[in-house]
């Protein structure tokens, strides 16, 4: 039976809270304290409504067939005025010099929608002062109404657990780590709480004194305003006041810009408006995309101060000698094209290659390759992914058909067990792993991590445990061989949907518990408890990242982990499969846009003389026929002396790559070298010309997430100076060299790309409008695949196939001269070696430098402590560090985060790679360690969140409010209040 909303039936939705059905009816009524992504917090009381003649919550009421709700009845509007007088006593309605005062703010509209002239109960300031000490975003508890949607999305969506409420204090305020400033608690900056306060209590440093007409007045005369208002209101009454401040929050319209656009740090995927003033960026607000709702990380919220650094590049520069000069467009497209042709003639197409961009979008990464193939006539293209993501593709290739994640992360959030293996998730994909937390903590979740470091994921997990380096593929395979031996396979899921069963039992007969646990150093009782909790699991998602593919056997651990999904029938459902997480923002729509050595776009291959020719025809060009080089192939190639000239935009290559001093000196070694970039990067001093690009928010395109899902971003800002988007400048480049490529839109180059690859036919920026979305394969008539293998594996069969894999010893190992095994990764605040990130002053606030993590054992042996100054020798570099003594590692561990340029880790990293992808081997590093006697300060400042202590809870524990002395549920004078 319908719901009666007030006379007018409405049908429930399957599983529906009351106010979200009154909400999808259309009937206005107050609702401070609720957010749909939050769930109910009940602390506000004004979303009173009468059900069957009772008072009730309706965002703590479950909609029920043939309820009879009133909402405008006396005794509901009575409670809900009731309710929110008691909100007005804890804020002060100042809107029209309020930074807030632009039309979202939920205290003013509700302050309206009530038609509340005056309040009853006086506003009374809190004995607190205003919190700054966060470099980011405010407090202040005068203007906080205590509804509790900070605490609740801390506790329970982002799950970082800082915020509270002490509900018992005479004067409760939000509780940072129990009472901490802001700056020296745990608080990782994520912007959850910023994001759903209704209000003026929590705001962006960017908005204060910039958003309003009035608003950068001094505070003198602000509080002198302040006053006026509140002089005037006893006889006037708050409509009046609303109308001037409506007034003045339509102006404001008129120069606040608000710009959709995708993150452009991790391959999360997270979207946004990016409020604008000029070209001062106001704040980031995050509320309708797909990945990630109202949640960012600290960069995605925060880190944006690198768009209007005074160190980008603006104009175009030539090298002359070891100094770089100023250029006219002209000139440096000129010599561009005068010395590509130059090489081309004297060497062959085959001397020049050409590196695309994991931060750039997808039609600049197609006009690259394209540029390449038919204009210069090489197959040498290739993109970041090889130093990343290339084995996780490879493995899943092999076994189920496709290079991507099986489903989206609602299935990540949905499935009974979590697998995380070689990666740093909350730091890494900081929003997933908000996800993985919340679905952990309030649903039920189980959790496994395999990984050297205990990170916070494994802190929470329900079994961590630290397998030796170099040995995941061991434990997988050995995990898989006991669900088989022990009769725990799904039999009838690799009957209708596997091949080559046979063959791979017998390829893991080595694979026992006992060698797994001597090779791994694993206790078996943990290797069964894994198996144990996979089988027994209610749907089970494998995330994994550079722990597992930046190693010799990247591509064949990868392969490793999607057999052991297929033998327990975790693919082809919601809730399971397989998630190499990508690390940047379009590492994926890189690859699937064609900047590979062997694939066109939608991978297909450049080897196929029916794809070649179909390719020919479109682009009107011969196309090479056999494979190019990969990046690691170019720089091996440039010492050679086979490859002459490389073109490489968004990529610090120098830093990045593995044994960068054996990169560096080859790029030293080219006889032209043109980078493409947002600022001087260590790279571009070995240019001989320099491009200045434009970053993400100054064009237009579309990025593909880690979950396969085309986003598009729309332009913000004007480029700065003389910069050009990247897909301008390929196109520049390649009309100087003949091509006649008349592109006036990034939309035009996807028009080119979409009927030229199955994968994407469907994609049309009209599908893509606004915050809408589409996950490849994308059907012709833009039916997407959300969660693939529904019906079959990409395979002409449509089955998938067990690949076997060998166990090699990992390279590298440690030995008496180069005695401890050094890992690395990423660091939450910044973005691998920190171009963008450490131009935002706050990051560099809370994260300086970099720093080694030392195990307190370690510590012991050695004589260091937190400060002690290091240098690290490898075969093949050296760096100088300050240690950080911290139980995250683990004996002869040592940790090392990619964040700097001055003392790169990859200055100790080698040449080896996987044998399938040629990824860099990063993970398999040994040096020697040499205390210098030289001890500063901790390298992690105070007002690092790593030094806070939070406070977990179940959410705002509104019941405790509700216990207080002086606590009266609005209404109850009239009849006693019910909740459902």
């Amino acid at each position: 039976m319908p719901v009666t909303i007030n006379g007018t039936s409405v049908n429930i939705h399957g599983s529906e809270r009351l106010i979200d059905l009154i909400n999808r009816s259309g009937v206005p009524i107050p609702q401070v304290c609720y957010h749909p992504q939050l769930g109910p917090i009940q602390s506000c009381d004004t979303c009173m409504v009468e059900v069957d003649g009772k008072l009730v919550r309706a965002c703590g009421t479950m909609a029920g067939d043939g309820m009879k709700v009133t909402t405008n009845s006396h005794r509901a509007d009575a409670a809900q005025r009731e309710a929110f007088d008691r909100i007005l006593g804890n804020h002060m309605l100042y809107c029209t010099v309020c930074d807030n005062n632009n039309g979202n703010c939920t205290i003013h509209n509700t302050t309206k929608l009530l038609a509340v002239e005056h309040q009853e109960i006086p506003y009374k300031p809190k004995p607190y002062e205003v919190d700054m000490s966060n470099p980011f975003y405010r407090y202040d508890p005068d203007q906080c109404i205590l509804c509790g949607r900070c605490v609740q999305a801390c506790q329970t969506l982002e799950v970082n657990e800082t915020l509270s409420i002490r509900w018992e204090d005479e004067h409760p305020r939000v509780l940072w780590d129990g009472g901490k400033p802001i700056g020296e608690s745990s608080c990782v900056s994520c912007g959850h709480c910023v994001t759903v306060c209704p209000c003026n209590a929590l705001m962006e440093i960017g908005m204060l004194g910039e958003a309003g007409y009035m608003t950068d007045l001094p505070k003198p005369a602000l509080n002198g305003m302040i006053d006026v208002v509140k002089g005037i209101e006893p006889e006037m009454g708050y409509g009046a006041i609303l109308q001037v401040s409506e007034i003045e929050s339509h102006m404001r319209e008129s120069r606040i810009k608000k710009t959709k656009t995708v993150c452009t740090y991790c391959g999360v995927g997270c979207s946004f408006d990016v409020w604008t003033k000029d070209r001062h960026i106001l704040k980031i607000e995050p509320l309708e995309g797909h990945a990630n709702g109202v949640s960012t990380c600290i960069k995605g919220k925060f880190s944006w101060g690198h768009i209007n650094s005074p160190d980008r590049l603006t104009k175009p520069l030539i090298r002359e000698g070891d100094v770089f000069r100023e250029a006219s467009w002209d000139e440096a497209l000129d010599l561009i094209a005068r010395r590509f042709t130059e090489i081309k003639a004297a060497n062959g197409p085959d001397s020049l290659s050409f590196i695309s961009s994991s931060k750039c979008t997808n039609e600049e990464s197609y006009l690259m390759q394209k540029l390449a193939r038919a204009v210069i006539g090489t197959n040498n293209m290739d993109n970041c992914s090889r130093y990343c993501q290339a084995p996780a593709t490879a493995g899943l290739f092999r076994t189920v058909g496709y290079g991507g994640d099986s489903g989206s992360i609602t299935d990540i959030e949905q499935a009974g067990l979590v697998l995380i293996v070689g990666s740093n998730t909350a730091e890494s994909h900081p929003v997933i792993a908000t996800r993985v937390k919340r679905a952990h903590k309030m649903h039920g979740q189980k959790l496994i991590v395999a990984d050297l470091r205990e990170n916070e994921m494994a802190e929470r997990a329900d079994l961590f445990f630290r397998p030796k380096p170099g040995t995941d593929l061991i434990w997988l395979s050995a995990v898989t061989k006991y669900i088989f031996d022990n009769g725990l396979a799904d039999q009838k899921f690799i009957d209708q949907w596997v091949k080559n069963s046979t063959e791979f039992r017998k390829s893991l007969e080595s694979f026992t518990l006992e060698m797994a646990s001597a090779r791994c150093g694993l206790p078996i009782e943990t290797l069964v408890k894994v198996a144990r909790m996979i089988v027994e699991a209610n749907g089970v998602c494998v995330l994994w990242a550079m722990g597992v593919t930046q190693h010799t056997m990247g591509s064949d651990t990868s392969t490793a982990i999607s057999n052991l999904l297929l033998a327990t029938g975790n693919y082809m459902k919601p809730g399971c499969g397989a998630y190499p997480l990508r690390g940047h923002n379009n590492v994926q729509g890189a690859s699937d846009h064609g900047a590979m050595p062997n694939f066109f776009p939608g991978y297909q291959k450049v080897d196929d003389p029916v794809i070649r020719a179909k390719f020919e025809k479109a682009w009107n060009v011969t196309l090479p026929p056999k494979p190019g080089l990969d990046n690691h192939m170019m720089i091996d190639a440039i010492q050679e002396g086979k490859l002459k000239a490389m073109y490489l935009f968004g990529e610090e290559m120098s830093l990045v790559d593995s044994n960068a001093n054996f990169v560096s000196d080859a790029l030293t070694k080219l006889d032209f070298f043109v980078v493409q970039e947002v600022f001087f990067s260590e790279t571009c001093q070995f240019a001989d010309v320099i491009l200045p690009a434009s970053p993400s928010l100054e064009k237009e395109g579309t990025f593909t997430s880690t979950e396969r899902r085309i986003q598009r971003l729309y332009q913000a800002l004007e480029p700065l100076g003389e910069s050009r988007p990247d897909w301008v400048i390929i196109q520049d480049i390649a009309n100087r060299l003949g091509a006649g490529w008349k592109y006036e839109n990034p939309s035009q180059i996807y028009e080119e790309i979409a009927p030229l690859t199955p994968l994407m036919a469907g994609v049309t920026y009209e599908r893509l409008e606004g915050y809408k979305t589409l996950q490849w394969p994308v059907a012709e008539d833009g039916s997407d695949q959300p969660l693939l293998y529904t019906k079959q594996f990409n395979f002409p069969d449509g089955k998938a196939t067990f690949y076997p894999v060998p166990w090699t010893e990992p390279t590298d190992q440690p030995n008496a001269e180069y005695d401890l095994h050094l890992n690395n990764g990423r660091l939450l605040e910044h973005f691998h070696e920190g171009n963008m990130t450490y131009r935002t002053e706050g990051i560099r606030e809370k994260t300086p430098c970099t720093f080694i993590e030392v195990s307190p054992q370690l510590a012991g042996e050695r004589g260091i402590q937190t400060g002690s100054w290091l240098q690290l020798t490898s075969r093949y570099g050296k760096v100088r560090a300050q240690a950080v003594v911290t139980t995250r590692v683990n004996g002869n561990e040592l940790y090392m985060p990619m964040n700097s340029t001055d003392e790169a880790v990859n200055r100790l990293t080698s040449s080896h790679t996987d044998k399938a992808t040629h990824t860099p081997a990063y993970k398999e590093t040994s040096v020697q360690l040499r205390v210098l006697g030289e001890v500063g300060a901790d390298p992690l400042p105070r007002t690092n969140s790593r030094h806070g202590h939070p406070t977990p809870q179940t959410g705002v524990e509104v019941e405790r409010k509700w216990k207080r002395k002086d606590y009266r549920e609005p209404g109850s004078q009239l009849v006693q209040i019910q909740t459902r």
